[in-house]
């Protein structure tokens, strides 16, 4: 025997028993699978489906030579069952999994046709060889079917398929469709996607589909997609399942079921309802569900879908509180299941295969049902009902209140049940036919009738679609020679009659048809009047003499034209209908759809008859973060305009994750959008980013960041102050979980009013702070947690030791205990509450700063890979909908596999191809997709580069660094789940191929970082951390600065330059006046300090004596001639640039001491009219080159000499000691504004104002300004920015940029406006005060000089912001 044969029963049993073995722990521990693990292990199924069949390919081939394959399957399949039942299955629940087909008689087959009757549709059974050997059609088109009739509803669990026995004939591909009655065909879709199930590769394998979900049927109808093309369809198949059974109840839309229910509430931990349905109509009242306290739950049907409500009192005229809303086209005459489970203040309500839980309102929490109301809800003293005068019609099935059969109890009788009205124990099945136009191409012609009524005529329809726009109907009149079309636009119906190109009648009527739901339409004409109405509401009339009279020879066309042009007579000018139509008919008589199917009547193509094929996409719906979901037939779209996401599904955020982020992309100071979480749930939230350390922090505000004095009284105990913060309570939480560090200050100032020390021993004052409403703390800014001190304690310099603050010590002279809190987790500070405030003669203030953190943990997560087989290995990622991945990389290699996790057939992988090329790709069994992305520049340059990867159920795409987007547009009706099951390998793969060599960091999946560091300490191979970030951020460092490694990130050194700032960007000004001068001192040599001799030293004159000279400087001014900068020497030696009274621009060298200066002049003129304009000078030995603003560079050549000998000082503005021999040169001053000046490596305006020493000798004080404008407001104010909502945004807004520069100028002339009007009051508010008090005493220092009368002192503390503060009402509170 060949090894294989024996695998087979082997492994069918083994999987056999392991899904019985999951079953089993399941039920032990009363567990339910969940919908994820349910699709997981139905693709695991079908895997092991798949693999026996490959083994029976492999044992058949191992016989070929001795047996045929039929007798091989035979044995191999008795083999399987005797080994099966000798495994027995004691104690477990009968396997719904028996085959249904083999035993049914013939006439239980049909078909579309037969190309023989021994092809007939009763040989169509696996393994059998009789007739033919199985069923092939006459035809070999997608119009075919196979239709099995199993007598009864029956439960279906599995489908299996075969090709015609000794043939070339098996089918490829096919779609399931499912009936109760043999018409109003459903097709079974996996995943709620795709549709097509794989087929046969041969003519001799079975291949078995276990459904998603066993499905509740009596027809099951195969129709070939694909076939073998070498040969025709052909196949034999069989149905797996077993019996179903049933109570069912119909209710007429004017009767009801009302229970009474006596379970004692207090022996059930939970209530479930459960129950099937099915209906024609879109609306009425399924469940009413009373309880205690007269509170109710309504479940109605409204519009296809169930939304359940929430009511109040006998006596409710509201509408009730909805609470879900869930389905959609449940009005389809197909069962749906419907569940209810509730648990306290939990409901969990289950639609087919969709649960939501809902949280229920307190008063539920303890609420039992005591009467329930079926299909109406109109009498008993119930509450007004939620859809009045709408009750249900249609049909319940085994409708259970926790295990109790309520429709066996109304059906014996039982005193429990009422029945109302014409209830009946049984289900009609109403018969109507629907026709899908699927595509394009689809049309339908009909004949007209043999006679016509005379100059009259009528044409009725219902149709359901969610497009806007398509034909529904057109004909030609046969006697005027014009055509007639009715048709919809933006969702009206339409109604157009012309004739050669010329409108002759236009009529509208109804809007929002395509809304899913079925709607009526009539056109009439009788004699002079023409008409169209909509759901039989009066519609559009018009009177006209345009007679549409018909003829038996009149061609009526629905939907579209034929694209074969069979038809010249029928034209479209308008979109092609995609929808369903139903209960066509003509002057009264119904159109037979079923003749139409059999090609007896009319004609049709790319038609699906006796189905409706719509599909609601956004039900439930994939756009995220609170998107709109807009649908057409084929497809659907999110509107992402006012959820603050971005992409196919709204899934991305367009913002940074943090300030560190905006920081190395360039960014300067200033308001942001941040989005901890990325794609999660947090929404993105405005912040303040200061960038103006080497530290990047995020600044909060909350409602009061001033210094808030506390009014003493005898009234009152305590003083209660709350903090609202400007950022939600998940964001704050998310910025300090990602944060290195996190501070807040926390200080009270004091004049006899202690803090925290009282009698007792009880605390006095304590604040609370951490997420949510805080704990309470009772130690002091600066203080160590639980300590019950202050910072002065910890010092030991509090001013009385006996106590641990300075404010217990009770003095009567002002004093303070501050400090900053830094425990994360006592973050940020929600309340505090002064205790000594009753005391006469006390006094207080306190102030709570803004929270402020720096450093993300998760931007420099790193690990650096350093062999090829190294991975890291994480749990699996499970991104089934949606995936998004982003993470830097450096590396010197070509190629490498970034990231890695396998399913059983699905993967997602993510690698670097080629230098030049990254590869995304994955296969959620549609087959393998890439996404690939090639760069200009090579990718192994061993600097940062950023991937950022994003598949959904719309489409896959890839960015690399900011090269464009690659996109891949997902299949419209592909498998949409992605499946994985092993772990996640970073790094490498599983076979360990491939691996990458390098760093990868700040890993995002799905917003959540994965902590490679942490990992990598304990993977051989691995290191964390990743040094090197100046080869890709030294960029930023701007104006000369040098970058710095730091080990998580770098920093600029601006020593070198002229300019400050986290990137050396921001340039360093000063406005100067006729008088101000500012000379910075080189050093001087130690002898010329005594003496000077006649020549210096040659090692001292290597140290000030210049063969060049590198200046630059930036400056604004209107007084010519002006002083811009000048050089002297000990040898009396000089170099002065200046404006001359021409306005241009002078340059005066005198580089040896008994030789007159030479004086080179620019061409460049207009240097004083007060714009701002950059000079740069270089010189090197004797050549000099000039540039002014953008103009072409000037040369110039010295004649004197080379060496600038033993320089002294370089003077800005007025010089006071000139050593040159020109008056007029003495005399001169600047008036104006200076910036960014540097003469080589000395920066003297940046030394003045940020470093003043003994270098820098300045005459008065100088101020920092800014020469960009006339304004001289500091550069870095931090002053109040206004900021925009998200759904404020304009879409022209980078979202890397700071919130103030999108400002629009009409808010930011209001707030100027409203700047103003406050600036004015406050002012009016201090002269009042100034004014009223006589006396006022001041703080510096501790030391207070007599107290003032109490309500004439001065409050001796300013307020200090350092950040944008955001306008919000202080809450206090006096307890």
């Amino acid at each position: 025997m060949h090894p294989s044969s024996r695998l087979l029963p082997l492994a069918a049993a083994g999987s056999a028993a392991a899904q019985r073995t999951r079953a089993e722990l399941e039920r032990s521990r009363g567990e339910k699978p969940t919908a994820a693990e349910k699709r997981r292990r139905k693709r695991e199924d079908a895997a092991d489906t798949h693999r026996q069949a490959g083994l029976h390919s492999a044992a058949s081939r191992g016989f070929k030579m001795s047996l045929g394959s039929g007798r091989l399957i035979g044995i191999i399949a008795l083999i399987a069952s005797l080994l099966h039942c000798c495994c027995g299955t004691e104690g477990e629940a009968e396997v719904c999994d028996k085959p249904l087909v083999s035993s049914l008689p013939p006439l239980s087959f049909r078909s579309s046709s037969q190309l023989s009757s021994s092809h007939g549709a009763a040989f169509a059974k696996v393994n059998r060889r009789e007739g033919a050997g199985g069923w092939s059609p006459q035809f070999s088109d997608r119009h075919q079917w196979l239709e099995v009739d199993l007598g009864r509803r029956t439960q279906i669990t599995a489908v299996a398929t075969q090709g015609r026995y000794g043939s070339s004939d098996w089918v490829t591909a096919y779609l399931l469709l499912f009936s109760d009655t043999g018409h109003n065909w459903i097709q079974h879709r996996q995943e709620d996607s795709l549709g097509a199930f794989q087929g046969n590769s041969n003519a001799d394998f079975v291949v078995q589909y276990k459904l998603e979900q066993p499905v509740i049927a009596r027809y099951l109808r195969l129709t070939p997609l694909d076939w073998n093309p070498t040969g025709r369809i052909g196949l034999r198949m069989e149905i797996y399942g077993c019996e179903y059974t049933s109570e069912v109840v119909s209710f007429d839309g004017s009767s009801s079921l009302i229970y009474r229910l006596n379970l004692s509430p207090s022996r059930m931990s939970t209530e479930v309802i459960s129950l099937n349905f099915k209906t024609l109509k879109n609306s009425g009242t399924l469940l009413h569900a009373k309880g205690s306290r007269e509170h109710s739950l309504n479940l109605v049907l409204e519009k296809g879908k169930l939304l359940l409500y929430h009511q109040q009192g006998v006596s409710s005229f509201s509408g009730g509180q909805l609470l879900v809303s869930l389905g959609s086209l449940l009005d389809d005459q197909h069962w749906h299941h419907v569940e209810l489970e509730k648990l306290n203040a939990h409901l969990n309500i289950t639609v087919d295969k969709n649960t939501q839980q809902v949280h229920l309102p307190a008063e539920l929490s303890h609420w039992y049902i005591h009467t329930l109301s079926l299909a109406g809800v109109l009498s008993h003293g119930l509450q007004k009902p939620i859809l009045p005068n709408r009750s249900f019609h249609g049909c319940l099935e085994n409708l259970l209140y926790s295990d109790l059969n309520l429709i066996d109890l109304a059906r014996q009788g039982s005193p429990q049940a009422t029945v109302v009205g014409n209830v009946t124990f049984s289900c009609a099945e109403p018969v109507s036919v629907s026709v899908t136009f699927t595509d394009p191409q689809s049309f339908l012609q009909l004949p007209g009738l043999a006679s016509w009524p005379s100059e009259e005529l009528s044409i009725m329809l219902q149709l359901r679609t969610w497009n806007k726009a398509g034909l529904l109907l057109s004909f030609v009149l046969p006697h005027q020679g014009g055509s007639v079309f009715l048709y919809l636009s933006d969702a009206r119906l339409r109604l157009q009659i012309s004739k050669a190109n010329k409108t002759l009648l236009e009529l509208s009527a109804g809007s929002g048809m395509n809304d899913g739901q079925w709607h009526s339409v009539e056109l009439t004409s009788k004699r002079d009047h023409l008409s169209i109405t909509v759901d039989k509401d009066e519609g559009a009339t018009a009177q006209t003499n345009i007679a549409l009279p018909l003829t038996s020879n009149s061609q009526l066309f629905f939907g579209g034209c034929s694209a074969q042009d069979s038809y010249p007579e029928c034209t479209n000018p308008f979109r092609v209908f995609q929808g369903c139509m139903r209960f066509l008919t003509l002057d009264g008589h119904p159109v037979d759809l079923i003749k139409v199917q059999q090609r007896v009547l009319g004609n049709y193509s790319h038609l699906e008859i006796d189905t409706c094929g719509i599909i609601d996409r956004c039900t439930p719906s994939h756009c995220e973060h609170g998107s709109k979901c807009i649908q057409t037939w084929s497809t659907f779209h999110c509107n992402c305009s006012n959820s603050g996401y971005r992409g196919a599904t709204c899934h991305s955020s367009p913002y940074e994750r943090s300030c560190e982020m905006y920081k190395h992309k360039g960014n300067t100071s200033g308001l942001y959008y941040i989005d901890v979480d990325g794609s999660g749930p947090i929404k993105p939230q405005t912040v303040y980013c200061n960038m103006t350390e080497d530290k990047t922090w995020v600044e909060i505000q909350h409602n009061n960041t001033e210094m808030t004095r506390v009014l003493f009284s005898s009234e009152k105990n305590q003083h209660f102050a709350h903090f609202n913060y400007s950022s939600a309570e998940e964001q704050l939480a998310a910025i300090i979980s990602q944060s290195e560090h996190c501070e807040q200050e926390l200080s009270y100032h004091c004049r006899r009013s202690r803090l925290l020390s009282s009698i007792d021993g009880a605390p006095l004052s304590w604040w609370t702070g951490g997420p949510g409403p805080g704990r309470v703390q009772t130690y002091w800014g600066g203080a160590p947690p639980d300590s019950h001190q202050c910072a002065c304690a910890l010092q030991g310099k509090c001013l009385d030791p006996r106590f641990s603050c300075n404010c217990d010590a009770d003095h009567d002279q002002w004093t303070d205990d501050s400090g900053l809190i830094t425990q994360k987790e006592h973050l940020p500070v929600r309340s505090l509450v002064l205790g000594d405030v009753q005391r006469p003669g006390s006094e207080g203030a306190y102030r709570v700063g803004i929270l402020r953190c720096h450093g993300d943990k998760n931007f420099w997560n790193a690990a650096f890979f350093d062999k090829e087989t190294s991975y890291l290995h994480f749990p699996t990622f499970h991104g089934e909908l949606n995936v998004d991945i982003s993470f830097l990389f450096k590396t010197t290699t070509s190629s490498g596999v970034f990231l890695e996790n396998l399913g059983i057939k699905d993967f997602i992988r993510i690698e670097l191809a080629s230098s030049t090329e990254v590869v995304f790709s994955f296969d959620v069994g549609n087959g393998p997709v890439e996404v690939r992305v090639k760069t200009s520049l090579p990718l192994n340059d061993d600097r940062w580069h950023t991937v950022r990867a994003e598949r959904n159920v719309k489409e896959a795409s890839l960015r690399v660094d900011n090269n464009p987007v690659e996109t891949r547009d997902a299949p419209a009706d592909g498998l949409i789940h992605l499946q994985l099951n092993s772990p996640l390998f970073v790094g490498g793969t599983a076979s360990r191929q491939r691996g990458f060599l390098g760093c990868i960091r700040s890993l995002q999946l799905n917003g959540v970082t994965l902590d490679l560091e942490e990992r990598a300490k304990i993977t051989p191979g691995v290191r964390p951390g990743c040094p090197g970030h100046c080869s890709s951020y030294g960029a930023l460092c701007q104006n000369r600065g040098r970058c710095v490694e730091l080990n998580r990130g770098f920093s600029c050194d601006c020593s070198p330059s002229a300019y400050a700032g986290a990137f050396c960007h921001k340039e360093v000004s000063a406005n100067f006046k006729s008088t101000t001068s500012v000379t910075y001192i080189f050093k001087e040599p130690r002898e010329m300090q005594k003496r000077k001799p006649a020549v210096l030293p040659p090692s001292l004159q290597s140290e000030t004596t210049l063969t060049g000279e590198n200046i630059s400087m930036s400056f604004r001014t209107t007084q010519s001639p002006a002083l811009l900068l000048y050089v002297s020497s000990f040898y009396r030696e000089y170099l002065i640039l200046l404006i001359n009274k021409h306005d241009n621009l002078e340059l005066w060298y005198k580089l040896h001491s008994l030789r007159d200066a030479e004086v080179l002049n620019s061409r460049v003129t207009n240097l004083a009219d007060g714009s701002r304009h950059t000079v740069t000078v270089r010189r090197e030995a004797t050549k000099v080159s000039v540039q002014v603003d953008q103009n072409a560079g000037e040369d110039f050549n010295l004649t004197s000499d080379m060496e600038f000998n033993s320089i002294k000082s370089l003077t800005l503005g007025r010089v006071q000691e000139f050593d040159g021999g020109d008056s007029e040169l003495a005399s001169l001053s600047f008036t104006g504004c200076l910036s960014s000046v540097r003469f080589n490596s000395i920066s003297p305006l940046k030394a003045a104002l940020l470093h003043p020493d003994g270098h820098v000798v300045i005459t008065e004080p100088l101020e920092q300004s800014s020469c960009a404008s006339s304004s001289s407001s500091p550069p870095d104010s931090h002053a109040a920015e206004t900021t925009q909502s998200l759904s404020d945004l304009p879409g022209s807004v980078d979202p890397g940029q700071r919130l103030v520069n999108a400002i629009r100028t009409d808010s930011a002339l209001i707030g100027g406006v409203i700047a103003v009007g406050i600036f004015a009051t406050a002012s009016a508010l201090a002269i009042m005060v100034r004014f009223l008090c006589s006396r006022r005493e001041t703080y510096q220092n501790r030391e207070v000089k007599a107290a003032q009368g109490e309500d004439c002192h001065e409050f001796p503390f300013s307020s200090q912001t350092d950040s944008p503060s955001i306008p919000s009402k202080n809450q206090e509170f006096f307890i």
